[in-house]
C-alpha cells in the first residue's frame, strides 16, 4: 500500500518532528520509499511521550538522590536463602529441586535468553553467546546453556518417571537487530545443539530513535532515523510483538499455546548460569509469587554492582552509585557478620506468564525510561554533513529488566539468594583485563567442576584440567561413576 507523504509529513509536524523532512526532496524516489516506510512504522506520539516521561522520572531521580528516600533491604518473608556452604540448607533445597522439576515434567516451564549483545568488547565481532571462553571443548556460552536445559529436561523425566523425550523446556532467544540473523545461523549450523528447532524461539528487542537533548529525533542519514535498542527491558514490549514480519505469532501467544505458566529469564554472559534452576522455580512456585529475582551476596561495600532494595516500600534495584556510604556499609540487625543491603543484582529473574500477559501491560506506560546522554553521530540539519560530536549532543532511552520490580503488589515477589562461586561469573570485559574476563569465566567453570569431581570421590591431580559436559550433569549430580578416579591428563568427560 502507497503510504500518503502528505499525511506523513503532517503527523510528523503535529508531533514536533517535522525536521525529519529536511533532505526528504533531495532524495532518490527509493530513498524515499525506504525512509518514509521507517517513518510510517515508528509510533512517533509514543516516542515523544517517553522522552517526556523518562525527563520527568531523571529529573526526580535526580531530586532522590539529595533527598530522604526510605530504603531498605528486602524484607525476611520474601528471601530465601540457599547460600550457605555448610550443607543445611540441603533439606531445603531438595524440597524446591522437586518442585521445580515436577513443574517441568507437567511441560509448565520455559526460560528466556537475552542474547542482544554482541562481543565487541571481547574483540569478537560475533554475538555474544557465540563466544568460546576458552574451555578444552571450545564449546560456545550457546552450547553450554543448550546443553544445560538437555540435562534438565532428562532429569525431570527421571524424576517424575516420564518417557525419554517427552519432557520439553521451550527456549525462548531475544536477540537484538544486529545479532538476529548471526544468532539463528549459529544455532541452524549446529543443529541447535541437539534441541528441536521448534522448541527454539527467537524475538527480537525493540528500538528507539537516538534524540537531541531536548526530545528531537536525530537522522542517522538524510534517508534514516539513528536508533539504539530500548534496553533489556524492552523484553516486555518485545514478547508482544510478531516474532518475524509477517507473523501472526508472538512469543507471549507461544507461551500460552504451550501451557508455560512459569518463565526463567536470564543473561547470556554468565557461564555459570543455572538454565531453569528448578530450585530457584521451586522457591517461586512455593511462595505463590509472580517475580522472582536470585542474587548473590554482596561482601565488599565497593563492589561496583546494584542491589534489590526497597525504595519508599517499593521493590528496586539501587545501584552502587546511589546508595549512600553509610547504608552501603551497614550491617545486618540479624546477622551481624553480613551487609544489610547484600543482595547484589545478576539480571535472573523468575516471572509467571499471566504476569508478562496480563499485569505489565497494565502498567507498563507507567514505567520510565532511562536517559543516558551520549555522543552520537548524525547529520548538521544546516549543511547536511555527518558529525561526529566531541561531547554528549543527544540521549538514548532504556528501559531495564527490574523496572516492574516497583509494580509487583505486596508479597509478589521472592529473592532468592544463592552462593556466587556455583552460580555467578559474567563476562564483561576484554580477554586479559582480569575482572570479569573470559580467564575468569574458564576459571571459575573449571574451578566449580573440580569441586563436584572431588565431592564424587575423584581425585584431580595438579595441572589436569577436567571439564564436565552439562549433559553429564547438571549440578554436580550423577557423578558417582567416578568415584576412585584419578585425573592426571587434562580431559573432557562425555560419558560416565
Amino acid at each position: 500500500m502507497a503510504i500518503d507523504i502528505v499525511a506523513l509529513k503532517q503527523r510528523y509536524a503535529a508531533a514536533g518532528q517535522a525536521h525529519l523532512f529536511t533532505f526528504f526532496d533531495t532524495l532518490s524516489s527509493d530513498e524515499q520509499s525506504i525512509f518514509a516506510a521507517q517513518l510510517a512504522a515508528l509510533d512517533v506520539e509514543r516516542v515523544n511521550s517517553v522522552y517526556a516521561k523518562a525527563v520527568e522520572a531523571d529529573a526526580a531521580a535526580a531530586a532522590m538522590a539529595s533527598s530522604k528516600a526510605v530504603l531498605g533491604p528486602p524484607p525476611a518473608e520474601s528471601t530465601i536463602s540457599t547460600s550457605d556452604a555448610s550443607g543445611k540448607d540441603a533439606p531445603l533445597e531438595q524440597e524446591l529441586r522437586m518442585i521445580g522439576l515436577e513443574a517441568i515434567a507437567q511441560g509448565q516451564v520455559g526460560v528466556l535468553l537475552m542474547a542482544g549483545g554482541q562481543g565487541t568488547r571481547l574483540g569478537s565481532s560475533a554475538p555474544k553467546g557465540c563466544y568460546d571462553i576458552g574451555l578444552p571443548s571450545h564449546k560456545s556460552l550457546f552450547q553450554l546453556q543448550a546443553e544445560r536445559i538437555r540435562r534438565l529436561q532428562t532429569l525431570a523425566e527421571k524424576a517424575f518417571s516420564k518417557e525419554e523425550g517427552s519432557v520439553v523446556i521451550p527456549w525462548y532467544i531475544m536477540t537484538s537487530g544486529p545479532t538476529r540473523k548471526p544468532t539463528e545461523e549459529f544455532f541452524k549450523e549446529r543443529n541447535h545443539f541437539g534441541l528441536e528447532a521448534k522448541n527454539v524461539i527467537f524475538f527480537e528487542q525493540g528500538t528507539l530513535p537516538c534524540l537531541t537533548l531536548d526530545g528531537k529525533i536525530l537522522l542517522d542519514t538524510k534517508s534514516s532515523i539513528a536508533t539504539a535498542p530500548d534496553g533489556n527491558g524492552g523484553l516486555y514490549k518485545a514478547l508482544r510483538d510478531k516474532l518475524y514480519p509477517g507473523s501472526s505469532e508472538t512469543a507471549i501467544n507461544s507461551l500460552q499455546t504451550r501451557g508455560i505458566k512459569y518463565l526463567h529469564c536470564y543473561g547470556v554472559d554468565n557461564c555459570l548460569v543455572r538454565v531453569g534452576d528448578p530450585i530457584f522455580l521451586g522457591a517461586c512456585i512455593k511462595q505463590g509469587v509472580q517475580v522472582g529475582v536470585k542474587v548473590v551476596t554482596k561482601t565488599d561495600p565497593a563492589e561496583s554492582v546494584g542491589v534489590v532494595a526497597l525504595r519508599d516500600g517499593k521493590f528496586t534495584v539501587i545501584e552502587y552509585s546511589e546508595l549512600p556510604k553509610e547504608l552501603a556499609e551497614a550491617k545486618d540487625k540479624n546477622h551481624p557478620q553480613e551487609l544489610a543491603f547484600r543482595a547484589a543484582n545478576i539480571v535472573n529473574h523468575f516471572y509467571t506468564t499471566s504476569f508478562l500477559a496480563l499485569d505489565v501491560p497494565a502498567f507498563e506506560a507507567q514505567m520510565a525510561f532511562h536517559v543516558a546522554r551520549k555522543k552520537i553521530p548524525t547529520l548538521d540539519m544546516q549543511t547536511g554533513e555527518r558529525i561526529k560530536p566531541t561531547s554528549p549532543n543527544g540521549m538514548k532511552l532504556e528501559l531495564f529488566v527490574f523496572d516492574v520490580f516497583p509494580f509487583v503488589g505486596e508479597g509478589g515477589l521472592t529473592v532468592h539468594e544463592v552462593p556466587r562461586q556455583e552460580e555467578f561469573s559474567p563476562l564483561k570485559n576484554a580477554p586479559g583485563t582480569g575482572t570479569d574476563d573470559p580467564q575468569t569465566s574458564r576459571r571459575d567453570l573449571l574451578a566449580q567442576q573440580r569441586r563436584w569431581i572431588e565431592k564424587a570421590g575423584a581425585d584431580v591431580r595438579d595441572g589436569a584440567e577436567i571439564e564436565l559436559s552439562p549433559l553429564v550433569t547438571y549440578t554436580g549430580e550423577g557423578l558417582d561413576g567416578l568415584k576412585g578416579k584419578s585425573f592426571t591428563e587434562s580431559t573432557v568427560v562425555d560419558s560416565i
